[in-house]
């Protein structure tokens, strides 16, 4: 009763957001919980299938003709998933964007199964679209049925604020990610709107910190400080960057038909596996899995890596990330895209040593991210997040007006077709 009396004295527009503070906290946490399981589940059979497992057979799990045949059967085996598991592991993911419409509970259990494989079995995408897609689809059945005056976008927002949260271990990234997405017509201010899904975030976020540390920093030398090359050299990274980024937004399409006229599922992502595979034994087991951690080994030791061999993993990820995301395997773009940025950064202070390391690892990363994902908040934000060095952001503000004059209006990564429901 006391409760209700201090809500009825809250102004009008407060009273409207503070029902939503619960429901977003539990978005928020289940989201961060369901999205560790997952990856949790994913680390494991990883450590089966390429340490446990060759050293079994007395092989080399980085050898190059392990990762051509895993990467093989990770296809097969992804395409009988799709093929028989009911609801096909949801949509085809080329069409799929990060926040999208909810999916159908019923497809869950397939994409969930597809994702776990494809993360553990070396594939270049990362796991931020289908556990996006999985908890909006549990938000919305489980908030409508609880709430069911509630609005549906409500709860899209409230699960892609707290996923986006749980991913990055941050709320901020969700509240650039919301500002950029229109979700309805809802005339209330900015951070009205924002109000419940930044809870959410939060939730997320802390969830994740709380239980597995996550960080995107990579460990390079601090950025020297301002200099007005260096505003030259950003703009023509950042722009390098996403022009390669293009590149690889129209040949998706190009691939994506390719794949497409294989026909049968587990045709594709068999053909799939086993081009991964080939460009996974070229380019080495640095250019496999979804990106993070080997974008961090990839750092560590710079001065190993030479202008040839960096050129190499950038373009070997890159075709890698193009291939998995249109031959049908489940996951996301953003992850991969990140290790390329940081792969073509370091390319262009070997090229160039006079670029200090740090602000051309952001720059690129910025320029790839704004082509592949079309989102400047984001890109901006996780170049910022993989350096965390404040004294780069002025020049990261300057460097995302070429690059995104290159890409604004051009075709996203993404294909554009009816999906059937369900």
């Amino acid at each position: 009763m006391a409760a209700t009396a201090r809500i009825t004295a809250l102004p009008p527009q407060a009273r409207a957001l503070a029902p939503l503070v619960v429901p977003a906290l539990l978005v928020g946490a289940g989201a961060s919980f369901l999205l560790l399981a997952m990856s949790w589940v994913a680390e494991r059979l990883q450590v089966v299938l390429w340490e446990r497992l060759p050293d079994a057979l007395g092989v080399s799990g980085t050898s190059a003709g392990w990762i051509f045949g895993m990467l093989t059967v990770v296809g097969l085996a992804v395409g009988l998933v799709v093929w028989k598991v009911p609801g096909h592991a949801g949509p085809d993911p080329a069409t799929t964007g990060l926040v999208d419409p909810p999916l159908p509970v019923r497809l869950l259990p397939g994409i969930a199964v597809a994702v776990v494989i494809g993360l553990a079995g070396g594939v270049s995408l990362g796991p931020e679209n289908p556990i996006t897609a999985i908890n909006i689809a549990l938000a919305y059945a489980l908030g409508m049925k609880a709430m069911p005056r509630s609005r549906a976008a409500d709860w899209v927002a409230l699960a892609a604020a707290g996923t986006v949260g749980a991913l990055f271990g941050t709320p901020v990234a969700a509240a650039l990610i919301l500002s950029e997405i229109v979700m309805g017509d809802d005339p209330r201010p900015l951070w009205d709107r924002l109000f419940a899904p930044l809870v959410a975030a939060g939730a997320g976020a802390l969830t994740t910190v709380l239980v597995a540390h996550p960080t995107f920093r990579i460990d390079v030398p601090p950025y020297p400080g301002a200099r007005l090359v260096d505003v030259v050299s950003a703009m023509v990274i950042s722009s390098a960057a996403a022009l390669a980024g293009l590149v690889a937004v129209y040949a998706f399409p190009l691939f994506h038909r390719v794949f497409r006229q294989l026909g049968h599922p587990v045709v594709m992502l068999t053909v799939g596996g086993l081009v991964l595979g080939a460009l996974g034994a070229l380019g080495g087991h640095l250019t496999l899995f979804k990106g993070l951690d080997e974008m961090k080994e990839l750092t560590a030791h710079p001065e190993g890596h030479g202008a040839g061999n960096l050129l190499l993993l950038a373009v070997v990820k890159l075709v890698a990330l193009v291939v998995a995301g249109t031959c049908g395997f489940r996951g996301g773009r953003i992850f991969p895209a990140v290790f390329v940025g940081v792969a073509l950064g370091m390319l262009a202070h070997a090229l160039v040593d006079a670029v200090p390391l740090s602000l051309a690892i952001t720059c690129a990363v910025l320029g790839i991210l704004l082509a592949t994902t079309r989102q400047g908040w984001l890109s901006l934000f996780t170049a910022a997040v993989v350096v965390m060095d404040l004294a780069l952001l002025p020049v990261l503000c300057v460097a995302v007006l070429p690059a995104w004059l290159l890409v604004t209006g051009r075709p996203e990564m993404l294909i554009h077709e009816e999906r059937p429901a369900g």
